[in-house]
């Protein structure tokens, strides 16, 4: 028989967060290796506060990319609980290609508007990863969790279009509708899911992109993607 929430007789709990505040550009706006970013100082406050509110969750299993950055989140917001942080690959952020490769005539658009391409025919992620591969391998981890039944509440801390890929999945959406879930740094978003037989048979949005140290997005009025742009291009 399936574990289920209190009050429920098949549903479970996913806290999916993004990664905390990194800077991908150095001073000089050169791109520094995202595989090997740490958190920035406010990233580290940043996550803090986002394990404040989740201090009172009683969580079972807890997933990170194996990142720097996911692993960094995920250690603060954790604590001092006894949960093993295990790393998954496969939700890993997608690949981008290189960002000198892009004509400088359509920088803005590629990098500013990425997710404008996610639902084209063999459309890839800024000359590197295609849409498709990144749904293949995210949607493997999301049945393999779904099929895991031994958790109730669990922490995945991942990347921006890896987060977006599962909330428009979750949503019945395609890949198109990624642009519209907007992902802060160290946001919240909680998703429910009912299981059945060890498959999902319906999922829900009860949250999404809560940031616990800015809930009214004051003065945050750039996305995710708009920001990377004006580092790589300041002016």
């Amino acid at each position: 028989m399936t574990r289920a929430l209190p009050g429920t007789t098949q549903r479970r709990r996913l806290y999916l967060m993004r990664h905390a505040e990194v800077s991908y550009f150095d001073a000089n706006g050169q791109p520094v290796d995202p595989r090997l970013v740490p958190l920035t100082e406010a990233g580290c406050h940043q996550a803090l506060a986002a394990g404040g509110l989740l201090d009172d969750v009683q969580l079972d299993l807890a997933i990170c990319s194996g990142l720097p950055r996911t692993e960094q989140t995920a250690r603060l917001v954790l604590g001092e609980r006894a949960v093993e942080l295990r790393h998954e690959p496969r939700l890993k952020e997608i690949r981008g290609g290189r960002l000198s490769a892009v004509p400088a005539g359509d920088r803005e658009r590629v990098i500013a508007y990425a997710y404008d391409a996610a639902g084209e025919p063999d459309g890839v992620f800024i000359g590197g990863e295609s849409w498709e591969s990144l749904r293949a391998r995210v949607l493997d981890v999301w049945t393999e969790l779904v099929a895991d039944d031994g958790w109730l509440n669990a922490l995945i801390v991942a990347h921006d279009a890896v987060n977006r890929l599962l909330l428009s999945h979750v949503s019945g959406a395609g890949l198109a509708c990624m642009k519209a879930f907007e992902q802060d740094p160290a946001c919240i978003n909680i998703v429910e899911v009912d299981v059945r037989d060890g498959v999902a048979h319906r999922a829900f949005l009860r949250t999404v992109n809560l940031v616990a140290y800015n809930l009214t997005g004051k003065d945050n009025h750039r996305t995710v993607m708009e920001k990377v742009w004006n580092s790589f291009n300041p002016s």
